[in-house]
């Protein structure tokens, strides 16, 4: 049985309680994300790091990480990446930018099937 605050990927409602686990910039990226609008890129992009640190899209309901949660996986993950917090935030950019980059392509198709019809 897994643990009934896993979910598919990341839930952005846990977010706060990884803010203490690094160093300034850590905090303040969670805190950027976590005050910043619901469908924000800036709370996209932190969703995006953590699914990517904590690697959720391997997650099954029978693994070690779904039996203990998603919070304690994060926190866990968060804790024990070798780099320092820049290269977190270097993360989140690379997020930030890859968001972009899709929703521009999503817009470019979009466009592209209205101009044929």
């Amino acid at each position: 049985m897994y643990h009934r605050e896993t979910e598919i990927l990341f839930p952005m409602r846990v977010a706060s309680t990884l803010r203490g686990k690094r160093g300034d910039d850590w905090r303040d990226l969670v805190d950027r994300a976590c005050n910043a609008e619901s469908a924000s890129i800036d709370r996209l992009a932190f969703n995006l790091l953590i699914i990517r640190l904590c690697n959720c899209l391997s997650c099954r309901t029978h693994s070690y990480r779904a039996l203990h949660g998603c919070e304690q996986c994060a926190m866990h993950s968060v804790r024990r990446f070798r780099g320092d917090d820049a290269e977190l935030v270097q993360m989140f950019d690379d997020a930030v930018m890859d968001i972009n980059i899709h929703l521009t392509n999503q817009v470019n198709h979009q466009y592209q099937i209205i101009g044929k019809g």
